[in-house]
């Protein structure tokens, strides 16, 4: 985007590169940027298969993200098994953080290939589920139908040490309509039967999470979020959800930059309806609405039906394409693609500018 824009102006504006990354993929990255310490783990991914995986380490603070060890692109599209898909490999991160040192760890969730509601993730730091035959019940979502107890006994006894702040780009419930199963697991490979069976078996593990607990937090905003790790991370860990674009701005001193700026460049891969609950683009407008600072957004495709309310909060929306590609080609050729449409951006701000200056 940058480079669209100098492709205009040359040197006439100073243009601030600030990554930034919603709690999903590309959260890891924006930290690294920002010059915490990068360390590699062996993990379990979302089908079982051994993969390296990656956080990063910023004194005792270390940012995990649930893409790297669980997401949905490390599963081939033809191998993909949403109702046997587990988030272990997060927990195995997040025990790996502990060890390292961790007094406070934020974790990145989206972008997942599971629908487990974090039962994974909870059996990697020792947690121990069960089914009504007494055996460590399987992996995924599915299997959750079955359990019929757990227990935190055996739980690492880290765990009660750290802060965990949930950098998450979503506010869905756990359960429903709205919830994880209904609303990402088409995206993962479920259909419809499917999709209930999982949802089904994501309220019966709610509904045992809430008789331990004493609390039902199946609603909260975000337990949805990466198959419902966001579920498991609140009712279980204790942690603290926040939207990730919240997080990461505040590293990357977005506010800062956005002091006496006369505009702002960002975007996101598909702009629709998720953006206007947390995404990127919009946690990025909030921030830029308080400095007075209009926000330009691109993306590889928008739906037309939000960009009126997105235009209510300073967002003016713009596609990248210009012309008819597949997504194939619309992601193979994004930089070009990109920089072009920052160009003609940049074009169509300055012919605004000099009409400005015509008289009346």
């Amino acid at each position: 985007m940058a480079s669209g824009w100098r492709d205009v102006f040359a040197d006439a504006w100073q243009t601030a590169c600030i990554p930034m990354a919603d709690g999903g993929e590309g959260t890891v990255a924006a930290f690294l940027d920002g010059g915490a310490r990068k360390e590699s783990v062996r993990v379990r991914g979302p089908l079982g298969d051994p993969l390296d995986a990656i956080f990063a380490l910023d004194g005792t603070t270390a940012i995990v993200e649930s893409a790297l060890a669980s997401g949905l692109v490390l599963v081939a599209p033809e191998r993909r098994n949403v109702g046997r898909a587990t988030s272990f490999g997060t927990g195995q991160l997040i025990r790996a953080a502990l060890d390292a040192g961790a007094k406070r760890i934020v974790i990145g969730i989206g972008g997942s290939a599971t629908n487990d509601a974090g039962a994974g993730l909870l059996q990697a730091l020792g947690f121990d589920l069960r089914d009504a035959r007494g055996a460590p019940l399987e992996p995924g979502g599915t299997a959750l139908a079955d359990l019929a107890s757990l227990s935190s006994a055996a739980a690492d006894a880290r765990l009660a040490g750290i802060t965990i702040d949930v950098a998450s780009d979503v506010d869905n419930p756990l359960t429903g309509p709205s919830g994880a199963s209904a609303v990402f697991g088409p995206q993962k490979g479920a259909a419809g039967a499917d999709v209930a069976a999982l949802d089904a078996a994501l309220g019966h593990f709610a509904d045992v999470v809430a008789r331990v607990r004493g609390r039902d937090v199946r609603d909260a905003p975000g337990a949805g979020a990466a198959g419902g790790m966001g579920f498991a991370l609140i009712a279980l860990l204790g942690a603290r959800l926040r939207p990730g674009v919240e997080i990461v701005a505040e590293l990357r001193g977005l506010a800062q930059a956005l002091d006496g700026a006369a505009l702002c460049l960002s975007g996101e891969g598909r702009i629709d309806e998720q953006t206007l609950h947390g995404k990127t683009v919009d946690g990025v407008a909030r921030l830029a609405r308080a400095h007075a600072v209009p926000v330009l957004a691109f993306g590889g495709s928008i739906d037309p039906l939000v960009e009126p309310a997105l235009y209510e909060r300073g967002i003016v929306c713009l596609p990248i394409a210009s012309a008819p590609l597949s997504l194939e080609d619309s992601m193979a050729k994004a930089t070009d693609l990109l920089r072009s449409a920052a160009a003609r951006a940049a074009r169509c701000w300055r012919a605004a500018s000099r009409a400005a200056e015509l008289p009346a």
